[in-house]
């Protein structure tokens, strides 16, 4: 592959024979995760400007009626995106001099936020034939990265990398686009017309498909200057675009009464046993998979994937010595020729994955020069806790890896695409709303972690009569199990918020995963104490949660800091009046320096009198806040209504949605203050 250089050029047909049609790809990277770009494309004349408005092609305008440009849409990579555009030269108008190929930022956003700014070239055959990595672009809104020329009968490409601090509007103007600059005034101008078509366009309920909004047009574009016959218009470009979310609130149903029933996708009533419910979910999400690719990149991108052409199978017959084997199903990649490979092995309604199947999948994989095995269950894997022991034969010069998903972090990616980041069009996000329905179905046995194991009934009677002893392997089970919980309520929560949820480990980095968990194991034996703490974005503290096996109560709390600036009986009064929607028996204590705790009250005995949350010794230093809900826990091992499993879960939810939600959002803390330290 050829290496470009700014200002550089070369011949098509020097660099392979087929390249009738070829694929630019234009990439970035973000520390972030989150930067993005649009691109876009422009067909000049022998002057150098575009013929009329519809020689512009962007995401409002994607495909030439000739064939000879089609934008294809983002591809998410392991840090960024990447987006491809196909272009069959044979059917290029011969007035079309030089294709520019570009790309814009939007919001007020610079290049200089990405990393590893990049053009990439490839034949009608997949084939990789030059890379241009562009520099020097940190003030840059628009950069023209490119551009395919005509000389004779020959099609050539030059490196560019000009950049534009004006941005789409600046870069489009200078070659002759009549284009919508002030953003504010097209929003403005469309709101009521978006807002008309969002009512038609967005599913009346978060169930219903919505076909795909198309701007108004205004006004029409200019007429080629040579009189031809006028294309169709399009709308004028915009330099900001939204994704496709589905809406929150969903709308007044038609049914009749609450007996209809909407129709779905996937359908779950005719599911009897685990073998359908298990050949169901492979189908339905493998095929959700392919046809979103936002959506089956994020699935695939930690597994190694590329980010290419996804195609996905199910039932595969694979050989395997004189038994044939099917797995659920089968993953596979396209980029740039290569192909990528993953054997799906698919469990739901809880039940485990079975060692012999997935050590046969491996090996049929090293075999035949696969890349990845997947397993999917409701189990959630932990960190130096395999679910399944497989033997890796070392003389094998093929690694096969293996990955665990589990359908709670199935649903969790589909609800921050449809509810948060969305994706590119209505029909996709429909699609992953209709997967998240199927998911959470009580039919499909895909509900994630539901059942604390056979040790817990024994854990919890031995804690109850103290007999119950350290080391013993069934107090190791419980602490696995309690940590397979809590990494599921980070996964729920943070798909409900579009935020990111994790739990928080204290111990040094390195330490042994195992270790760590023999000595909480140890822990519960002696206090009969289940703890955990989650770390949720924006919040102003880490949200603790302890389950006393003893007492059968949960409590969830958080610690919040005490302000850097006023007045102890200001901070008081000013809580009290951020909690007023806040339940009555919220437990308040206040953090002060030294061993001994500070005072303490319900939020129903404190609200008249916020002056009794302050120490009597107008010395000591108040430190910050303590907030706690307790309530009863569910006795069972599973998920059921009187479940230990569920109850954790709406304890965690009830304390978010109700308490941590009004406080004030986290801000970076600087030093103690001297002042305001005392309650005086």
């Amino acid at each position: 592959m050829r290496e470009m250089t700014k200002g550089s050029n070369v011949a098509l047909a020097t660099l392979s024979e087929n390249v009738g049609s070829v694929i630019v790809s234009l990439g970035w990277g973000s520390p972030t995760g989150e930067g993005d770009a649009d691109v876009s494309v422009l067909l000049l004349d022998a002057n150098g400007k575009v013929r009329s408005d519809t020689d512009f092609y962007f995401y409002n305008n994607p495909v030439a009626a000739d064939g000879s440009v089609q934008l294809l849409g983002k591809t998410p990579t392991a840090d960024g995106n990447e987006d491809r555009i196909s272009f069959d030269l044979t059917a290029v108008p011969a007035d079309v001099d030089r294709i520019v190929v570009a790309a814009s930022r939007y919001n007020g956003a610079r290049f200089g936020e990405l990393e590893d700014v990049r053009l990439s070239l490839a034949d009608g055959a997949g084939e990789d034939l030059l890379r241009f990595a562009i520099d020097d672009v940190d003030s840059m809104s628009a950069i023209i990265f490119g551009e395919l020329y005509r000389r004779e009968e020959e099609w050539k490409f030059r490196a560019v990398g000009q950049g534009y601090d004006t941005g789409l509007a600046g870069l489009a103007t200078d070659f002759g686009v009549d284009i919508e600059d002030d953003a504010e005034a097209a929003e403005a101008q469309d709101s009521a017309a978006i807002d008309d078509q969002e009512d038609m366009a967005a599913p009346s309920s978060v169930d219903e498909p919505s076909p795909q909004r198309t701007p108004e047009v205004v006004p029409s574009p200019r007429q080629p200057e040579d009189g031809g016959e006028s294309r169709k218009p399009t709308a004028r470009p915009r330099t900001a675009k939204k994704k496709v979310t589905l809406p929150k609130v969903a709308k007044k149903t038609l049914a009749e009464n609450e007996s209809w029933r909407e129709a779905r996708l996937f359908p779950v009533s005719a599911l009897k046993s685990d073998r359908d419910r298990e050949m169901r979910a492979t189908s339905v999400l493998l095929s959700v998979m392919a046809q979103v690719p936002e959506f089956g990149r994020r699935l695939t991108a930690a597994f190694g994937a590329p980010a290419g052409r996804m195609e996905t199978f199910t039932e595969v017959t694979l050989p395997h010595g004189d038994t044939p084997r099917r797995p659920d199903g089968v993953i596979r990649v396209e980029r740039a020729g290569k192909l990528w490979t993953a054997l799906v092995e698919t469990k739901t309604n809880g039940n485990a994955l079975k060692a012999d199947q997935v050590q046969a999948y491996m090996d049929i994989a090293a075999r035949r020069g696969y890349e990845a095995v997947i397993t999917l269950s409701n189990d959630v894997a932990l960190e130096g806790s395999p679910l399944v022991d497989v033997k890796i034969d070392g003389r094998r010069k093929h690694k096969v890896a293996l990955w665990h998903l589990s359908w709670a972090e199935v649903a969790h990616q589909a609800q921050m695409l449809i509810r948060y980041e969305g994706v590119g069009n209505a029909a996709h996000a429909w699609l992953l709303q209709e997967l998240l329905y199927y998911l959470q179905h009580d039919n499909s046995g895909c509900h994630g972690f539901q059942n604390m194991g056979p040790a817990w009934v024994p854990v919890r009677n031995g804690i109850d009569d103290e007999t119950l002893c350290q080391g013993d392997s069934r107090a190791l089970e419980v602490v696995e199990s309690w940590e397979r919980l809590i990494r599921q309520v980070c996964l729920g929560l943070g798909g409900e918020l579009g935020q990111k949820v994790l739990p928080v480990q204290r111990t040094k980095r390195g330490t042994d995963p195992g270790a760590r968990r023999s000595r909480l194991a140890d822990q519960l034996c002696l206090d009969g104490k289940l703890q955990a703490e989650l770390r949720i974005e924006g919040t102003p503290g880490i949200l603790a949660i302890s389950a006393d096996l003893r007492t059968g109560k949960l409590r969830t709390s958080i610690e919040i800091p005490a302000p850097e600036q006023g007045y102890p009986l200001s901070w008081a009064k000013r809580l009290i009046r951020s909690l007023a929607e806040a339940p009555a028996t919220l437990h308040i204590e206040t953090v002060v320096d030294g061993e001994k705790g500070g005072p303490r009250g319900t939020l129903e005995r404190l609200r008249p009198e916020p002056a009794d949350m302050l120490p009597q010794d107008s010395g000591t230093r108040i430190t910050g806040f303590r907030l706690s809900l307790i309530k009863s826990m569910g006795s069972g091992r599973g998920n059921a209504e009187s479940g230990f499993i569920r109850s954790v879960d709406d304890a965690v939810h009830r304390f978010y949605t109700t308490v941590v939600v009004h406080l004030d959002r986290a801000t970076p803390r600087r030093g103690p203050s001297k002042e305001g330290a005392a309650t005086g």
